[in-house]
């Protein structure tokens, strides 16, 4: 086996929660940077990585890291990598680039000066001039952060956040990885009762089900570095059927989830189904102001509407006042609330226990966080 660096790159705000995961699969040499989580690993391990990280973007494939003040320096540095030990002579290659507060600032220049470079170190390896390109297909991303280059090789393809359950959605859902950081960030436990009151197309109650029933996040769909020759298809193979070996199929989850939107509620069903949860997930539609609550020592985690249409806005504001009114009286639940509105607190008629800034997709929001009465321990 030998040793490699990978990053899981988060979403800002998420990297503490990425960490967690990293150190729960086993891995060591963890670093934490804005917007990623570097570690070590043996390549057998690529599989686990992309299988069971929840809350990670990508799993990228650190290949080198160098300081480049010339288009000269980039191109050399680069060249003198050792791509051919993960790229085949018939390998499929594309390159995409960044670049922040570096002197290299135009990024179509550097992602053609880095493909012009590992083509050359291709060609002296595989002593050829042309390439057929029709194998397994690799991403190489030239990443320039104040002058230090990073190259690294895409090793999930998709997004982590495509499950694969979600084919549908409504309008501005909350992606996948967020949903999931919003449940661990509740350390909500599978022996206590979940309710989303907003769940538009069900994904925090699906996240919640699958971490309860632990289910690994990537089970169900396929990872660019499943076609590469350097990783092992035993390792694929023996991931996959300890990651099915893993999950707790006979646990008892009590997760509740409902939606004044009927088309809505349908959805989440449907995706509920294609995650294999739907028989843990009580779905029902109805508004806000009918749910009756029973139990005591619950979660609340939701997505409520943000109001970021004109017109929408006083229709939300008198939400979340409604919310505040709700909620009030139930001292033994836990409420964790993410919306955009920065007036939340006062609308809702109490300081949170703790906030924090987060972003779903391009919009900054504040994940508020009420904390309950805890159970007495027997």
């Amino acid at each position: 086996m030998s040793k490699i660096k990978l990053i899981a790159t988060a979403t800002f705000g998420l990297e503490a929660v990425v960490k967690r995961e990293v150190e729960a699969l086993g891995f060591t040499d963890i670093e934490v940077e804005n917007g990623k989580v570097v570690f070590s690993a043996e390549v057998e391990d690529i599989p686990k990585a992309n299988l069971w990280l929840r809350t990670a973007d990508r799993v990228l494939l650190l290949v080198g890291e160098f300081k480049a003040l010339s288009f000269e320096e980039l191109f050399e540095k680069t060249k003198a990598l050792p791509w051919g030990e993960w790229i085949p002579e018939d390998g499929e290659f594309t390159v995409t680039g960044k670049s922040i507060k570096s002197k290299l600032y135009s990024v179509p220049d550097c992602q053609s000066i880095v493909k012009k470079a590992v083509v050359d170190k291709m060609k002296a390896k595989y002593n050829t001039e042309w390439f057929k390109e029709t194998g397994a297909k690799y991403t190489i991303q030239v990443a320039l952060l104040k002058d230090i280059a990073t190259l690294t090789i895409d090793t999930s393809g998709t997004g982590l956040h495509k499950r694969g359950y979600r084919e549908e959605a409504v309008e501005a859902p909350l992606k996948e990885t967020l949903a999931a950081a919003l449940v661990q960030l509740s350390f909500w436990k599978h022996d206590r009762v979940l309710l989303d009151p907003f769940c538009g197309s069900g994904t925090i109650a699906i996240e919640a089900a699958m971490i309860g029933k632990n289910i690994a996040p990537g089970l169900n769909r396929k990872f660019a570095s499943e076609e590469w020759d350097r990783i092992p298809k035993e390792a694929w193979k023996q991931a996959k059927v300890e990651a099915f070996k893993a999950i707790e199929h006979d646990r008892e989850l009590k997760i509740y989830a409902s939606d004044r939107d009927k088309k809505a509620v349908d959805i989440a069903k449907d995706n509920a189904f294609k995650a294999g949860v739907d028989d843990c997930i009580d779905f029902k539609v109805r508004k806000f102001s009918t749910i009756n609550i029973k139990n005591n020592f619950g979660v609340i985690i939701t997505n409520p509407p943000y109001g970021e249409r004109i017109g929408e806005k006083r229709e939300v504001e008198e939400l979340y006042k409604q919310m505040g009114r709700e909620f009030k009286d139930l001292r033994t639940w836990s409420k964790y609330i993410i919306t955009s509105d920065e007036n939340f607190e006062k609308l809702y008629g109490k300081k949170a226990s703790k906030k924090r800034k987060l972003y779903n997709g391009r919009i900054k929001v504040d994940y508020y966080q009420y904390f309950g009465v805890k159970p007495k321990k027997a």
